[in-house]
């Protein structure tokens, strides 16, 4: 009879690779939990920090265009799950973490807090264009849209964007510094546990 678990190795639930999958998806589900919420004192003109978008960009990083882009469109779709799938945040999130990578690859910016706070910022008036631009879409080529006139939603775009983008920017670094800790020991130490 052989034994299930080998004398050098130590159980699946202590390996490297299944406290990141634990670690990485308990994040996600943080932040899909607290996207919906309204916490006191986290508003800003009814707005919330957009927490997946935070959590596409932290993990985009570091990491390649596509993964930057896979990140996006599993984030996009949960987020799409939970709420309208019209218009869908999955092209937002993608262009958010395509772009993130990108700029990274190219080292135009450290991956210090400020510079985290600065993507975050850019990126969340990104996605909330791409989100204004899908609703012009709609309201231009559907006759019976029911979305309000062009002007109202790209002034409401204005005041959710520059909101979005503060709160979002502020709140970075909350979900970037854990996140990043873990997956820089993540790399140094990880991979050859798991060899």
């Amino acid at each position: 009879m052989t034994p299930l678990i080998s004398p050098g190795k130590p159980p699946f639930y202590q390996q490297s690779w299944f406290l990141n999958t634990l670690v990485t998806a308990g994040s996600v589900l943080l932040c899909l939990l607290l996207l919906p919420g309204r916490i006191p004192g986290i508003e800003l003109l009814g707005v919330a920090p957009h927490w997946l978008l935070i959590w596409v960009v932290a993990w985009s990083v570091k990491r390649t265009v596509w993964e930057g882009a896979i990140a996006g469109l599993v984030l996009g779709l949960l987020q799409d799950a939970m709420t309208a799938p019209q218009p869908t945040h999955t092209l937002s999130l993608i262009v958010a973490g395509v772009l993130t990578a990108r700029l990274q690859k190219h080292r135009y910016l450290q991956e210090d807090i400020v510079s985290i706070a600065l993507i975050v910022f850019a990126m969340a008036v990104i996605a909330e264009t791409v989100l204004a631009l899908q609703i012009s879409f709609d309201q231009l080529l559907s006759d019976g849209s029911l979305y309000p006139s062009l002007p109202q939603v790209w002034l409401y775009h204005q005041r959710v964007a520059l909101s979005s983008a503060i709160l979002s920017s502020l709140w970075a670094p909350a979900l970037y510094y854990p996140l990043n800790r873990w997956w820089d020991h993540r790399r140094a130490s990880g991979y050859a546990q798991d060899s």
